[in-house]
């Protein structure tokens, strides 16, 4: 992608998922994950859009006005973002493919962060971890966090989620929000390891799919590719036992991933590459919220 290109690739989604981010996530956001493990600091008075669950009755009756207890984490919020670079992520054979979905999602999350005045850092993993950007604050290095994440090319084409989130857990020593970003086609038993940075930090996973990852349609003898091993192989698509194996794998994978999460209390947010991944979002942070 030649420079022109990319400043106008990242100007479109500076445009869209900041517009999304300051007039719809900011507020669920911070709702869903602020005051999470955090100390008490000091109490203000309330303004609107405030967690209505953070007013302090005591000080509110003798000013006989609201106020609201702040906490020292809500001024200093770190979000890390984990994102999947391996070879599955530039399949798309249904609406966008996994790559331009799993950017527009980061980038939202990113711009939200903004509005709360948070740092964001992220760790570009495939089956090693390709990439650190430590967490910043600002404009500028979120502009540098998008640019990166649409031509970033990295070094290997496999997937090893258990290896990116021991990095994490190591690397980042302040209790942060985690967003893990992939679509968790991983061979690797990362049960452990999600759930020991789960209880390090407060992990969040987003899986983006591509519907054909999900079931194989009917298009007769077909050579196809996979893309994190390069391997090659002629697949005849028209035989019902081949799809049905498909279909079969895509289900065992899904279950082993619910089983995970599950296991490890971690949010999950599923969304097909032809979806609206705001719907998916809000949810999610809305779940959260009301907990």
């Amino acid at each position: 992608m030649d420079a022109t290109e990319l400043l106008k690739k990242i100007r479109r989604i500076e445009i869209k998922t900041r517009g999304l981010s300051q007039n719809i996530f900011a507020g669920e956001y911070h709702t869903a994950f602020k005051g999470r493990g955090v100390i008490f600091s000091e109490v203000r008075e309330y303004q609107y859009g405030d967690d209505i669950r953070d007013i302090d009755w005591n000080v509110t009756a003798r000013h006989n006005k609201p106020f609201v207890k702040v906490y020292e984490e809500e001024r200093e919020l770190t979000m890390m973002l984990l994102i999947d670079v391996s070879g599955s992520r530039e399949f798309g054979a249904v609406g966008v493919d996994k790559k331009e979905m799993m950017a527009e999602i980061a980038a939202t999350l990113a711009f939200s962060s903004i509005q709360n005045n948070d740092k964001v850092g992220v760790i570009f993993f495939s089956d090693k971890v390709e990439k650190f950007i430590p967490p910043k604050k600002g404009k500028k290095h979120i502009l540098l966090i998008i640019r990166e994440i649409i031509d970033f090319h990295p070094d290997n084409t496999g997937t090893d989620i258990n290896l990116a989130l021991e990095y994490m857990t190591n690397v980042v020593k302040k209790r942060c929000t985690a967003f893990l970003i992939s679509d968790f086609i991983d061979s690797h038993d990362y049960s452990a390891s999600m759930s020991i940075a789960n209880r390090k930090h407060d992990l969040v996973a987003i899986q983006v799919y591509d519907k054909r990852d999900a079931q194989m349609p009917d298009v007769g003898l077909v050579r196809m590719k996979d893309s994190e091993s390069g391997r090659m192989a002629w697949v005849d698509t028209s035989s019902s036992s081949v799809r049905k194996e498909y279909d079969r794998q895509w289900y065992d994978r899904q279950q082993r991933l619910t089983e995970i999460t599950t296991r490890s209390g971690v949010d999950i947010a599923t969304v097909a590459t032809d979806e609206d991944f705001v719907k998916a979002l809000l949810a999610l942070f809305r779940n959260r919220g009301v907990r």
